[in-house]
């Protein structure tokens, strides 16, 4: 089943599409059943973007619906890699940010050259230059990575620290403000639930908006979710985000005027006399855990660093790679094994060895 929020994406999708050549709406025709509606979109961005470059390089005159398969098959190297050098100097992406819009365009061609056919049983492009682009290599390795996180997300202590804040330190830093402090009193069981729930299970944010009451599993305290490549997979969380889920369901109702056909778990209060509560939206969620972070003094906490907190702890206290992968919903085991180079004691625990006098 479709939520809500993945059809607003799918909306968003459909309207784009129409402004790209048709052989990009065949594409995501094939990619539907294999993709997220979000990673889907972010595709779609991707392809505009391109799409937009070739037109203003007047590398082809006419607008980027019309730009025929044709033109793709006479791409150069050259041409391919000025798009790079612009998305890296003239926008500004990070390497890694390039090496995902590659990553996509690779995923078109491919599809053109290998997996699309013409009625007389042809592939759509008998060249493919992106096959010839080689995606940036990266320099920063596993551990440079993890130690600039390592500043950015909760550690030890701090878990608790951070949920507390939220349920009651905050209210008493805001008490002076009656705007301020009358918005957390409404919120804080919503938002110390929300946050307790990613500090204990590391879902994703689409995956945090996604949930409604129904996918929560009381007994097994656990949460169904559509991962990436509308993967379902139910995920374990912690029993204290179980307690801080049902502190929040038991106000729920009553508090947000919910409407009983609204299914979804986290909403947001009805706007205007005649507004209707709704589910609470990505952005919302974002700007709340930004909120927090910065009254908190750990301004760089976001969404995805609470992800990034959870993963520390499991594998610090779990030790088991494969699983973290499972839990976190990574297609590659790669992905997971950056969790294994933040707060290594025993390495830190060796080097601080050698410089221990012998006898």
């Amino acid at each position: 089943m479709v939520s809500e929020s993945q059809q607003q994406l799918y909306k968003k999708l459909n309207i784009i599409v129409k402004e790209l050549p048709w052989y990009v709406e065949e594409y995501f025709d094939h990619k539907r059943r294999k993709l997220s509606a979000a990673s889907l979109l972010n595709y779609c961005h991707d392809f505009k973007i391109f799409f937009n470059w070739i037109v203003s390089e007047q590398l082809y005159n006419g607008s980027i619906k019309e730009i025929p398969l044709e033109f793709l098959e006479s791409l150069t190297v050259q041409q391919v890699e000025g798009f790079l050098q612009a998305l890296t100097y003239e926008m500004k992406n990070k390497e890694i940010t390039v090496n995902r819009k590659l990553s996509a365009l690779k995923s078109l061609f491919n599809y053109l050259q290998n997996i699309a056919e013409t009625r007389d049983l042809k592939p759509y492009l008998q060249r493919n230059v992106m096959a010839k682009i080689e995606f940036n290599e990266l320099k920063e390795s596993m551990e440079t990575i993890a130690n600039k996180m390592e500043g950015k997300i909760l550690l030890g202590d701090e878990y608790e620290k951070f949920r507390r804040f939220i349920a009651s330190d905050y209210g008493e830093l805001v008490k002076e403000n009656k705007k301020l402090s009358n918005f957390h009193k409404l919120n804080l069981e919503r938002d110390t639930a929300i946050v307790s729930l990613i500090l204990g299970s590391g879902l994703r944010l689409s995956e945090v908006v996604n949930l409604d009451l129904d996918d929560i599993d009381f007994s097994k305290f656990s949460a169904r979710v559509i991962r990436k490549g509308n993967k379902e997979q139910y995920v374990y969380f912690s029993k204290i985000a179980m307690d801080d889920l049902q502190e929040y369901l038991k106000i729920r109702a009553v508090r947000y005027e919910v409407d009983k056909s609204n299914k979804a778990l986290f909403v947001a209060a009805a706007m205007g006399p005649k507004g209707k509560s709704r589910r609470l939206t990505a952005r919302s969620i974002e700007k709340l855990i930004e909120k927090y972070a910065v009254a908190f003094g750990k301004p760089s906490l976001s969404v995805h660093k609470l992800r990034h907190s959870f993963a520390t702890r499991y594998h610090s206290e779990i030790n088991d790679v494969p699983k973290l992968r499972r839990q976190l919903g990574h297609s590659s085991i790669q992905t997971t094994m950056i969790y294994t180079h933040i707060r290594n004691d025993d390495l830190r625990s060796a080097v601080d060895k050698m410089d221990i006098p012998k006898d």
